[in-house]
């Protein structure tokens, strides 16, 4: 995986992306089982981690043009542009419904209203597909090698923390958190939604990694979740207080509780030596081992890796192209929100005078493109200045 603001080289071509992911898929495939790789990245608004490669609305403008339609395009463009680059998967779609614009990661959110929320997770299917009349419910889907693999996140109650505190606490009824906040993964789940990734924030008090009754018995169990659930970045790391400091007891924790893939960017030996320790000495069974092994198998032979393991070249001039960029400046028209038309009706601030000479557009954001395109831009909170490729119009 790429985290936000790593590349193979600065302001790397596709090509570059997809030269360092096929190198990688070769050393796999050269192992003992030959089994190959899932590759990730964050592509949450477009391929927003490349150079060049378009950029689309955030969610929550992209909830604004309530247009489910154009959703499921935005996410065909992206599986394109993100497939382009070698890689396999997009940790997106963000379905938390915020109710707390507090929350700094409001704008990844389609918005406030779960109606609206679960008809913006069209863009599952745009990402991964439409799965076929008869595609038996719970079993992830990918469509081809044009798609990508889906993420569905971050389960369950991250846009509904007290006091909108990111990383915090959704004190609510389990009804409440299935009406206002799961809903939207049924819908994910109905379309092959591949993999679901769990939450850094708690559900009364009890941390989403750690959940075995939300991760299992509802997740897998009552919702019949067939793919797999991964880890946010680092998120054993945050099981611990203080931060880290039992990291074998958080490895226990978030593997029996259902966790089936696990980002460690970092300490990776440490996760290896704990899991395999605790395995031989039965902490974690076998059968919790083989169900997250046949999950992760199942979304690979879905997703068409055993047969075509390596890049398409051929899809490296859909990245940024001129079809896309007029699809991402529909969207931004159809995102634009009035607030206030001035304060007398009878002179109102729109529409403007055709016949004016120059129009003032005033402001640090009015000219930069780093500010305008937001955060998870290039790095994961973004940065001003022309940090990519694009123009205002």
């Amino acid at each position: 995986m790429n985290v936000g603001g790593s590349s193979p080289a600065e302001n790397a071509s596709p090509a570059q992306w997809a030269d360092m992911v096929d190198n990688l898929q070769r050393a796999a495939l050269e192992s003992r089982l030959g089994i190959p790789i899932i590759y990730g990245i964050d592509a949450v608004h477009g391929n927003n981690n490349v150079y060049g490669a378009t950029i689309f609305p955030h969610n929550v403008g992209l909830g604004a043009t309530r247009d489910a339609d154009l959703v499921k395009r935005i996410g065909a463009a992206t599986a394109l542009e993100v497939r382009a680059c070698g890689i396999h998967y997009a940790f997106a779609p963000c379905v938390a419904v915020c109710k707390d614009p507090r929350w700094g990661r409001c704008y990844e959110s389609f918005g406030e209203d779960t109606e609206i929320v679960r008809n913006m997770t069209s863009i599952v299917s745009g990402l991964q597909g439409e799965p076929p009349e008869g595609h038996p419910k719970g079993y992830p889907f990918l469509a081809g090698r044009d798609n990508v693999i889906a993420c569905a996140k971050h389960f369950v109650g991250d846009g509904g923390t007290h006091k909108g505190l990111n990383e915090g606490n959704a004190i609510m009824s389990y009804e409440d958190l299935e009406r206002i906040h799961m809903a939207p993964y049924f819908d994910c789940i109905s379309q092959g939604v591949c993999t679901i990734m769990a939450s850094y924030s708690s559900w009364n008090g009890v941390p989403l990694h750690s959940s075995h009754f939300l991760l299992t018995e509802v997740l897998k169990e009552k919702l019949g979740f067939k793919g797999f659930i991964i880890s946010d970045s680092e998120a054993l790391d945050r099981l611990s207080n203080p931060y880290g400091s039992n990291y074998r007891q958080s490895i226990l924790t978030a593997i029996n509780a259902g966790v089936d893939m696990v980002m460690v960017p970092i300490r990776y030996p440490l996760f290896l030596d704990g899991l395999t320790d605790l395995v031989e000495r039965g902490k974690v069974s076998m059968a919790r081992i083989d169900d997250a092994v046949e999950r992760i198998l199942r979304v690979k032979f879905a997703a068409g890796l055993f047969e075509n393991p390596l890049s398409d070249r051929s899809l490296l001039q859909t990245s940024g192209c001129e079809l896309h960029r007029k699809l991402a400046r529909e969207a931004v028209r159809k995102s634009l929100v009035l607030l206030k038309n001035g304060k007398d009706p009878k002179q109102p601030f729109l529409p403007l005078n055709r016949s004016a000479k120059k129009i003032l557009i005033a402001g640090t954001h009015s000219d930069d493109i780093g500010y305008q395109c937001g955060g998870w831009t290039m790095t994961w909170d973004g940065k001003s200045g022309k940090i990519t490729i694009g123009k205002q119009s």
